[in-house]
């Protein structure tokens, strides 16, 4: 294979909007063809959190949806380096930007009935968390009403903080986070983490390389697991000969897979 997807220029969005007033606060619009209304899919970037990884290397991914027939909006969010991101920064930006795809979908021909949240990596773990917020608890400096979505899905995602900082996953990307293990705020872990707040009240699904170095396989067979016992409605996926960025990039076999999966999972009427 050629270029990695974190090398290659990713296609163009069509719009480039802004949702706040910060720098960071903006999505990446790409439309199908035809006035609409369109099936919609809020992606997340993942990078650990952190300010040196963007939304750009999601663009292949984004485009790839777009040819399948749905509205893509990529969120740019306050990430840990970045002024305002971490804790909570970067969770408001989170439920701010795909609140405003909600708030932009008549004008842009997009169906709000018909809306899911797909993340990598710690985006997978952010598009659990906005699909589970109306579990965080109240006192919560990052709980709200969640956006109201058809389904959410993580890919590779690192769905349990506490077991991510337990296994001390790029050197220490949840303390980062969070601002503290979880003996020092336990009250972040509980409000922040996927896993404390299930079962999160929608479908959701997990996709997963089986060679994925970064995050390990076995947190989304737990999740599932746990979801399931919960009450939750869970599936997994998990690809063989798969590693951690094949996952987003349509031109592997397995990130073609993942986009057909995605699409069946998105038009799955329950």
């Amino acid at each position: 294979m050629g270029e990695s997807v974190l090398e290659r220029a990713a296609p163009a969005a069509d719009r480039r909007l802004a949702y706040g007033g910060d720098p960071y606060q903006f999505g990446e619009l790409r439309l199908p063809a035809g006035a609409g209304p369109h099936p919609a899919v809020v992606a997340i970037h993942g990078g650990f959190w952190r300010a040196r990884y963007g939304l750009a290397h999601l663009g292949h991914f984004c485009r790839a949806l777009t040819d399948r027939g749905f509205a893509t909006w990529s969120i740019e969010y306050r990430r840990v380096g970045d002024a305002g991101g971490g804790w909570p920064g970067t969770f408001h930006d989170v439920a701010a930007g795909a609140a405003h795809l909600f708030a932009i979908a008549p004008e842009h021909g997009i169906d709000p009935g018909a809306v899911v949240a797909v993340g990598h990596s710690a985006g997978g773990h952010l598009a659990l968390w906005l699909a589970g917020r109306g579990r965080v608890p109240a006192a919560s400096p990052i709980g709200g009403p969640p956006p109201p979505l058809r389904g959410a899905v993580a890919m590779a995602g690192v769905v349990d903080l506490r077991r991510a900082w337990e296994l001390g996953l790029s050197d220490g990307a949840v303390v980062e986070l969070l601002g503290g293990s979880p003996d020092e705020v336990p009250e972040r872990y509980a409000a922040a983490s996927p896993a404390a707040l299930l079962p999160l009240g929608v479908r959701h699904l997990l996709i997963h390389g089986a060679d994925d170095e970064s995050v390990p396989p076995a947190l989304s067979r737990r999740f599932a697991d746990g979801s399931r016992t919960a009450g939750g409605q869970a599936a997994l996926i998990e690809l063989p000969g798969a590693d951690h960025l094949a996952l987003i990039d349509p031109e592997t076999a397995s990130g073609a897979r993942v986009v057909a999966a995605i699409t069946a999972f998105a038009r799955a009427r329950s």
